[in-house]
């Protein structure tokens, strides 16, 4: 196959040209570009090939303008506030600063000239395109839109007159509605899990769980909170007549072309009900074990135990610590058109191709153990079981494998070795976990320091052995001195230093030996003391080795792993 033209006046040209990126590399990227419709820059970047700065300094230099970093040089809120939240997210623009009757814009881009005169009409300045990185322009338009979303202004007109009775706002009022809608849309861009809304003493907030740590991003009037609560109960089919007890809703809302199964609890409190949802995007991408990132040992451990024809295979861990992700890519792993896989699922979080996705009714009775009982009867080879939420679907689940099909299901426990003693719990037989289970792997996830704004540090011997005891010095025995990184925080990290998640996992293998410590019911300890010795390499262990490659920090680790 012959190479791909690459023009020397294009962003490709331009980094090959300065020596940052090689033929090959374009090449590898343009064939990428085929079947992800991704922009070169970007693919580019994922790749490690190079960094965002390199693209949009090259950018600044073929359309004859100036790179800046927001990060440095900040936002005036009073100068980007001339052009609307709404013109700014689409039209990605935002304005920065302004000197001598001119606006200088940040564009992702410069050469929109259409967008140009638009801001010339809307600011009545001249206008002044420079080039940014674009996260570093996203989380400014991210953080100008949130910044925009108070509604204090709302309610001058709305405060009671002196002597009437605050009545509560009625359903249709529009303040509630706009903020309802304008916390579902702030949510999806900030890339949150959770929203929580609840009311204080003498307020509302909002917080998101970005990261899987809260945020508050928004205050508001309490008067605007028993409106706003009727709101998403109206939208996720609650009755919003009913406070004294919690209640379960679901919604389903797009966004820019992505579509969201929204979770929705409330729950009573001293000062109105709490709302807690939960964001679940579909997507349709495939999604493949290496893009879960296990350490070579461990990968090679799972995917010996995936690839068997039966048995029970359980992934452990608490909410929100991406065990459906993993199954979700073990099963675009060892699912074939040979094999017939069945999932059940509540809710089905990502379309997979090939693979026959069953979504639970708990209302229609279409519960987990009512479910697997009769796909059992539809000749599957592999059944991924969403949950194990009771004995009875853990029971037919175990017994499913032992009748020679390979069963994936999730489980809430702390570690590996705790989910056997959990499934004794649960009434399982220990002769049948012994017979039937596989392999059991747990995870947490782990924030990533942020890569612009992380810094490095030094820590003696001595110092790192007070901090981390069981660090592997046997593993660097001429080192006295170890570099780590701590969070700093910018722009695009939204100043946490930290941006984005990975996982860290121990798989524990059910050998001969393990299997006799089951039969004997012994405990977690003991199961995990034989796992440590057949190699299993613990969650904090796999967190420390995280830690030492620089990609989190000793405190983040310190914070989810024992």
């Amino acid at each position: 196959m012959g190479r791909n033209i690459v023009f020397p006046g294009s962003v490709c040209g331009r980094l090959l040209s300065a020596g940052i990126i090689n033929e090959d590399q374009i090449d590898e990227a343009l064939d990428i570009q085929k079947t992800n419709k991704a922009l070169i820059g970007t693919i580019l970047v994922e790749l490690g090939y190079c960094t965002e700065e390199d693209i949009a300094q090259v950018l600044a230099e073929k359309t004859f303008t100036k790179y800046v970093s927001i990060n440095d040089i900040g936002v005036n809120m009073a100068v980007a506030s001339l052009v609307s939240p709404e013109m700014a997210v689409r039209n990605n623009v935002l304005p920065l600063f302004e000197e001598d009757g001119t606006l200088y814009v940040a564009m992702k881009n410069p050469n929109d000239i259409i967008t140009i005169d638009d801001l010339k009409r809307i600011t009545g300045y001249e206008i002044k395109p420079l080039v940014a990185t674009d996260s570093e322009l996203s989380a400014a338009i991210e953080n100008y839109v949130n910044s925009s979303s108070n509604l204090n202004n709302f309610y001058d007109e709305e405060e009671s007159e002196e002597g009437e009775d605050d009545e509560e706002l009625s359903l249709d009022d529009k303040p509630a509605v706009q903020l309802v809608n304008q916390v579902i849309n702030n949510s999806v861009r900030a890339g949150a899990s959770d929203v929580h809304m609840e009311a204080l003493e003498k307020y509302m907030r909002v917080r998101f769980r970005i990261d899987g740590v809260l945020q508050e991003v928004m205050t508001n009037p309490l008067k605007i909170y028993n409106s706003a609560v009727s709101r998403v109960k109206v939208i996720g089919g609650m009755d919003i007549a009913e406070k004294r007890i919690p209640q379960d809703g679901r919604a389903t809302v797009r966004f820019d072309d992505r579509t969201f199964d929204i979770r929705i609890a409330t729950l009573p409190t001293v000062y109105g009900e709490k709302i807690v949802m939960r964001l679940l995007e579909r997507r349709n991408e495939s999604l493949r074990l290496k893009d879960i990132h296990f350490s070579k040992r461990q990968e090679a451990r799972f995917v010996d135990a995936i690839h068997k024809p039966y048995g029970f295979i359980l992934v452990t861990g608490p909410t929100g610590s991406g065990k459906s992700t993993t199954l979700y890519a073990t099963l675009a792993e060892i699912s074939t058109n040979e094999k017939n896989t069945i999932t059940l699922e509540d809710p089905v979080e990502r379309r997979m191709a090939g693979i026959n996705q069953v979504q639970m009714n708990n209302r229609a009775g279409m519960t987990f153990s009512a479910g697997l009982r009769s796909i059992l009867r539809s000749d599957p080879d592999i059944v991924m079981v969403g949950e194990i939420r009771d004995s009875e679907t853990a029971k037919i689940a175990i017994e499913a494998a032992l009748t020679g099909h390979l069963v994936l299901s999730t489980l809430h426990t702390n570690d590996a070795p705790t989910a056997i003693t959990r499934l004794e719990e649960m009434g399982v037989e220990p002769f049948l976990t012994a017979s039937s289970l596989v392999g059991v792997l747990a995870q947490r996830l782990l924030r990533k320091l942020c890569k612009n704004c992380k810094e490095p540090y030094t820590l003696s011997k001595e110092e790192v052995a007070n901090i981390l005891p069981d660090f592997p010095f046997d593993e660097y025995p001429d080192k006295n001195e170890f570099t780590f990184y701590e969070p700093s925080g910018c722009l695009t990290c939204n100043n946490t230093g930290y941006k984005g998640r990975q996982a860290v996992f121990e798989f524990l293998t059910v050998t001969e030996e393990m299997r006799q410590l089951i039969l004997k019911r012994a405990t977690g300890l003991d199961i995990k003391k034989l796992a440590q010795s057949q190699g299993m390499l613990t969650l904090r262990q796999d967190a420390m080795y995280k830690v030492i490659e620089g990609e989190t920090s000793i405190e983040e680790m310190l914070r989810v792993v024992v």
